[in-house]
């Protein structure tokens, strides 16, 4: 097991680590590139790929499970937020009141923390883990719920969360954040690619496709590695931690006992609990050059969540494999 969970972090370290490399040398504005060229062109060529692939007779059941892990990290963000605030407000000392943090960047932090809480990497991570972990007849539902997570979490949910908090220098309206739903490129992509399936490509036109996601994966990684090598100290650390906890601990535990409580055991429930307890997804980072959220906050909650996985997957082994 330890092999192949090696064999299935390389591409992680190596990427990511080229980030890292690189950052001394890379302009913000290459960043900024990046970002949006993985918006409008990488993340909506993914998605119609594994949109053209999807096929299971559990159609509807895993879609609703995705969207219902991602309202119950929602209300947890919420909760965890709230009751973080509190717990600041009850300090003695009046300037820890605000971590540190000016009162204009709450508004962005608040946006970060949400999106770092409900989004998880399950288009890389989360279905390699479950490639090298389970057997392949469950592969259809870690691919439904990754597809789920994309379009439903990244790409409608996290749109409307990113626009709403992100610092705008026009006012935002309910017809803002609609136009901003509407225009995803992914969401037209999912779509043209579920409904055209049907349609047989040359097997060099499927294999390119299917080696231009990976390219995708491989720069968006590289975004990270990118990103974390420009992050001046850690500033959002205590945030970030606390986001990271709800990510991959407090989430799949109560997913994976909701499963059993359910009556889904087995290498199913290992599926549900991997992909909802997956690092906070490379495209909050996408999201935070759009919209310009607190990069920092989710560039370390990304970090954070990564070694938390470490600690997590072997309790998720034992306890819902």
């Amino acid at each position: 097991m330890i092999e192949t969970l090696f064999h299935a972090y390389t591409p992680l370290f190596t990427w990511i680590g080229l980030g890292l490399l690189l950052s001394r040398f890379a302009p913000d504005s290459l960043l900024k590139l990046l970002g949006q060229s993985l918006y409008w062109v990488g993340v909506p060529l993914q998605l119609l790929v594994l949109a053209r692939h999807t096929h299971s007779s559990n159609g509807r059941i895993i879609p609703g499970i995705a969207v219902g892990v991602l309202l119950l990290s929602l209300v947890l963000a919420l909760l965890t937020w709230w009751g973080w605030q509190w717990l600041i407000n009850r300090k003695i000392q009046p300037e820890k009141a605000s971590l540190n943090l000016p009162n204009s960047s709450m508004r962005t932090s608040l946006g970060s923390f949400i999106l770092a809480t409900i989004l998880g990497n399950t288009g890389f991570v989360g279905l390699t883990l479950t490639q090298v972990l389970t057997s392949p007849e469950n592969s259809d539902w870690a691919v439904l719920f990754s597809v789920t997570n994309n379009v439903v979490g990244t790409y409608g949910i996290a749109v409307l969360i990113a626009s709403y908090f992100g610092q705008r220098e026009t006012k935002n309206h309910w017809w803002t954040q609609l136009w901003d739903l509407v225009t995803v490129p992914s969401l037209w992509t999912f779509f043209i690619g579920l409904n055209t399936q049907f349609v047989e490509l040359p097997a060099v036109v499927e294999s390119g496709l299917e080696q231009a996601v990976w390219v995708v994966i491989a720069f968006a990684l590289l975004l990270v590695g990118l990103r974390l090598g420009k992050m001046k100290g850690w500033p959002s650390l205590e945030l970030a931690s606390i986001a990271s906890a709800v990510k991959v601990f407090i989430v799949p535990m109560l997913v994976g006992l909701g499963a059993t409580y359910l009556g889904v055991t087995g290498e199913q429930r290992l599926v549900l609990v991997l992909m909802s307890g997956t690092p906070t997804g490379l495209s909050v980072l996408i999201l935070a050059e759009v919209y310009d959220l607190d990069r920092n906050l989710l560039a370390s909650s990304i970090a954070l969540t990564f070694i938390g996985l470490f600690l997590a997957l072997p309790l998720w082994l034992a306890w819902f494999s």
